[in-house]
């Protein structure tokens, strides 16, 4: 994906041994510091969704909190995105539930709107639209456009079968790294 699809600014809130999440976005786009559309999305989301939220960027106020992804992950939702704050930050970290946010507020939302469910949205300097596979782990999150998701499946799981090779080659001290000398060369104008 030329290293174009990944979320910047937003690290996981959630306790380290949480698995990996993966599901199918549901956007929203609230003014900053606010939940009343969140609230909405998560009615009405289905198991798998993945609640990515455009906040702005703003901290003030803390978007979601503890009751929220408890009502969130009793729906089955996968987990959380949020371009802004979240509060109950201790609860996060020690629960399982994926929650990546770019901080934390104590300071409560307003629930009066205005916003919009299921709309194109940035978040973490990334175009997220609805329907798009969100997929996170412990360094960050990935966004895979819809209509591209099943191709990309094809060439992680390639990439990942040849990690695997690449590692069982370095524990057997057989590595070598055909690429290097040809980059080298590159940079040297081909001397």
């Amino acid at each position: 994906m030329n290293r174009l699809y990944g979320v910047v600014g937003l690290s996981p809130r959630h306790a380290p041994t949480a698995a990996r999440m993966a599901g199918v976005a549901i956007t929203v786009k609230t003014r900053p510091g606010d939940n009343l559309l969140i609230h909405k999305a998560i009615s009405l989301a289905q198991p798998g969704d993945v609640i990515v939220v455009d906040g702005a960027g703003e901290l003030t106020q803390a978007l979601v909190g503890e009751l929220m992804a408890m009502d969130a992950q009793g729906r089955g939702v996968a987990g959380f995105v949020i371009d802004g704050a979240i509060r109950d930050a201790d609860v996060f970290a020690r629960e399982a539930f994926p929650c990546f946010a770019r901080g934390v507020s104590h300071k409560g939302p307003y629930k009066s709107g205005p916003g919009e469910i299921n709309v194109p949205v940035s978040v973490g300097g990334q175009v997220v639209n609805p329907g798009d596979v969100v997929v996170g782990d412990a360094d960050g999150v990935v966004v895979i456009p819809a209509d591209v998701a099943e191709a990309v499946l094809v060439l992680a799981l390639k990439k990942e079968a040849n990690e695997a090779s690449i590692k069982e080659k370095i524990r057997a001290g057989t590595y070598a790294k055909p690429w290097m000398d040809s980059a080298l060369a590159a940079l040297q104008g081909g001397k």
